[in-house]
């Protein structure tokens, strides 16, 4: 599993899901512990701000998710903690 299962997700050539089932079966599958469902949606976000290249856009962060003590982390933090990187532009 790992980088290789989340560029086929991200891919999306061997299965035929959204954006929101992808991330949320890389975040179950590909991290221990899980992370939680909770957090796809930052995550998409996240990846939006990489795509408009604004890396240090604050995100909001479900409850009780917290970054650095804080409700909001930078787009970068999560896509480097939710190892997002198959879903950035490059790998268009």
């Amino acid at each position: 599993m790992g980088s290789n299962f989340a560029t086929e997700l991200a891919d999306n050539e061997l299965f035929d899901l959204d954006l929101e089932t992808a991330i949320g079966i890389h975040l179950q599958a590909n991290h221990y512990p899980p992370v939680p469902r909770s957090m796809i949606q930052p995550c998409i976000d996240a990846i939006d701000a990489y795509y408009d290249e604004d890396y240090q856009r604050l995100i909001d962060l479900p409850d009780p998710i917290t970054w650095r003590d804080k409700t909001q982390a930078p787009a970068s933090a999560i896509v480097e903690a939710h190892h997002l990187d198959a879903w950035l532009p490059q790998y268009d």
